[in-house]
């Protein structure tokens, strides 16, 4: 069920064991059901170049339904392909020829496509004011949801909520 040249793009964020890598296998997995072809980017974020064994996200992503998958970080793209650096625009372009429906991206906090914020510890509040075009929130039990947000906003224990509104916002977007 190509959905032709318009592809969709989610990005996933959060601070580190928020349920990033989670979400995504979830999105993944959905998506593929649905018969749309899913490349997944993920932005290896502790610092160094990553190495095979640390790609585990990667292949979960994989494993999955992903088509196509990819780790960067310190200008290694997990592909085999070296330059000075990468931009998550390079990255996408090299995508490009893959004819992907969707690309959901794991990371790259500031980078300016729609987003879900992961929220988990009250110190992670900060976050809302630091990334641009937030889609929805999913927050922890951990988190302390004093007051209605400015986004739609979901607990991480509402699986088939988030993923349902997720999804439309995959199938409606141009």
């Amino acid at each position: 069920m190509a959905m032709g040249q318009h592809r969709k793009i989610l990005q996933i964020v959060g601070y580190q064991n928020s349920g990033k890598t989670t979400l995504m296998e979830q999105l993944i997995t959905q998506a593929t059901t649905e018969g749309f072809r899913v490349g997944s980017i993920k932005h290896h974020g502790h610092g160094g170049i990553p190495m095979i064994e640390s790609s585990k996200d990667s292949v979960r992503h994989e494993k999955a339904g992903a088509s196509v998958t990819a780790v960067e970080g310190e200008g290694t793209l997990r592909m085999s392909i070296h330059q000075s650096n990468w931009q998550l625009a390079d990255i996408l372009a090299i995508y490009e020829t893959f004819n992907m429906d969707i690309i959901f991206i794991e990371g790259y906090k500031n980078e300016d496509y729609p987003k879900v914020v992961l929220l988990r510890q009250a110190e992670d509040q900060s976050l809302l004011q630091k990334v641009t075009n937030i889609v929805c929130v999913l927050y922890w039990p951990t988190y302390p949801l004093n007051k209605p947000l400015d986004y739609p906003t979901f607990s991480i224990q509402e699986k088939a909520q988030y993923i349902e509104f997720l999804m439309q916002e995959m199938r409606n977007k141009s």
